[in-house]
Order: C-alpha cells, then sequence, then structure tokens
C-alpha cells in the first residue's frame, strides 16, 4: 500500500517544520498546506510537495486539497497531522498493520491521542470511537472519495466531527488503536473547580469561539435525527461563556465572538470569518 500525509501550517515554529521528519519516513509522500501569510522557507525533502496558499483558507480546504492530489496519484491512505504534533516513526508503523482490507467499512484509524482533557483511556486495545480530532489519523481515501470531502464552509472548528458523524449515517467506522499513543497539544486549555465540579476552560483565541458556536449549531441541524445526544450535548455553552467570563482574558471580543457566531448562523452564513 502507498501511504500519503498532509500537514496544514499556519506560521509555524520551527519546532513545528521538524515535526514532519518524526513521520515523514513512513511516508510516501508528504503534502505540506500552507495556510500562512508568507511563504515559510526550509530544506525541502524529495519525498514533500509544499503547497503555499497565500493566505488562511482553513482546515478543511487544505485537507482537501491534500486529499485530492492523493488519490489522483494513487494513495490508498492518507495521514492527517497538525502542524505541533510528533508521531515517531515506529509508532505510525505499528499503526498501519492494522490495516485489514477485509474490513470495508473502516474509513479511519487512529492512535489515542495522549491531551490534557480529563478522559479515561479505554481499557479495550481497540475501540469504535463515534469522532476523533484529525490529528494522526490514517484516512481511508476510497471512503473519502465516496462520502465527499470535508466541508469547506466550516473553515475551522467542527470540521473533523462532521466529516466523522458523516461517516457513521454512511455505515462507516472509526478503528482507534489505544495501545498506540501520541501527544496531542490542545492548546492553553485548563480547568477550574466550582462547587466541587470541574469546568473545562478552552480558552481559545476569540476567533476559535466564532467558528465553535456557528459551526456546532450546523453540526446540530445537519445530524440531530441520527445522533440526537451527541448534537444536544455540543450545544450546551453555558459552562464556555462562565469560563470566558470569569476565567479568561480578552473577555469582550470572545463574548462578542460567541454572539457573531450565532447571529452568522441563524443568517446562514458560512465560510472564513472577517472579523
Amino acid at each position: 500500500m502507498k501511504f500519503a500525509g498532509v500537514v496544514v501550517w499556519y506560521n509555524p515554529t520551527d519546532n513545528d517544520k521538524k515535526n514532519i521528519y518524526s513521520y515523514l519516513p513512513g511516508l510516501d509522500k508528504l503534502y505540506i498546506i500552507d495556510n500562512s501569510d508568507e511563504e515559510n522557507s526550509f530544506k525541502l525533502d524529495k519525498k514533500i510537495e509544499y503547497i503555499f496558499n497565500g493566505e488562511n483558507k482553513g482546515i478543511a480546504k487544505a485537507l482537501n486539497i491534500a486529499a485530492k492530489k492523493s488519490l489522483d496519484n494513487g494513495y490508498e491512505w492518507l495521514l492527517t497531522m497538525d502542524q505541533d504534533t510528533v508521531f515517531e516513526f515506529e509508532k505510525l508503523e505499528e499503526l498501519k498493520k492494522y490495516i485489514d482490507k477485509k474490513e470495508e467499512k473502516i474509513a479511519i484509524i487512529c492512535p489515542w491521542l495522549d491531551t490534557k482533557l480529563k478522559i479515561k483511556k479505554s481499557k479495550q486495545k481497540i475501540d469504535y470511537p463515534l469522532d476523533v480530532m484529525t490529528s494522526g489519523n490514517l484516512l481511508n481515501l476510497n471512503v473519502y472519495r465516496k462520502i465527499g470531502g470535508f466541508l469547506d464552509d466550516f473553515f475551522i472548528d467542527g470540521v473533523d466531527m462532521e466529516y466523522c458523524l458523516r461517516l457513521k449515517k454512511y455505515g462507516y467506522k472509526i478503528k482507534r488503536i489505544n495501545i498506540i499513543s501520541i501527544k496531542h497539544n490542545l492548546g492553553n486549555i485548563f480547568y477550574k473547580k466550582f462547587f466541587k465540579k470541574n469546568f473545562l476552560c478552552m480558552n481559545h483565541n476569540y476567533v476559535r469561539y466564532y467558528y465553535r458556536v456557528r459551526n456546532y449549531h450546523y453540526i446540530y441541524d445537519l445530524y440531530y435525527k441520527n445522533e440526537p445526544e451527541y448534537c444536544n450535548s455540543i450545544l450546551k455553552f453555558r459552562a464556555m461563556i462562565w469560563c470566558i467570563i470569569f476565567y479568561e482574558k480578552d473577555k469582550y471580543r470572545k463574548l462578542r465572538a460567541v454572539y457573531d457566531g450565532y447571529k452568522d448562523y441563524k443568517k446562514n452564513i458560512k465560510g472564513k470569518y472577517y472579523h
């Protein structure tokens, strides 16, 4: 089998640029899709194709560019990576062993992501979650071709969630290998305890709150009939607003972005947030 990979850059640090060499040996091709404002110079390996978009066109658009190029060049699987994530070559090779062509309904194979989130790791060697974050995934490109790509109009937040829910809708599964884990950075998230209850403060940039509110409402509309419990859970924004007001900085812009996100959802506005 031939394996391609994609990493989406947005103003990467020197360490971010070095991260690609942790998994590059396990790939036949790596597409670097650069959404930065300016081109990034680095030593170009013969396996790498660097594509500079000239502006931030969003994660969905970048992933679709790489997926379509991979399909055109005969690749069957695409490794999707965040710029700040390391995936050691040995672990990637181990993950590949869990590809079974007899399992036609497996659309994504992924490791366990070790993050700051207080989520208990499954005791099962393999499980089948409803959704996973994009980084560290082996994406089945034959399935991608059948169900369509990531939604460009979402731009960033909810892109992975929507794709996973669409997989489930069409009868496909996500296969997670819990004995293989990689560290995944979720930014500056933190927990605050109030009346013995832990509140997760995402501490995002205000622009991310806009996409989070807007896109999660679109996901609700698209998939409520299929996954009502999941869709109800993603629209519980009270705790998020509570954290912004009491524990996070840049409160005004964040709260304004929350308002703008809901307002634009009601107006059916999609795409990039021109704040």
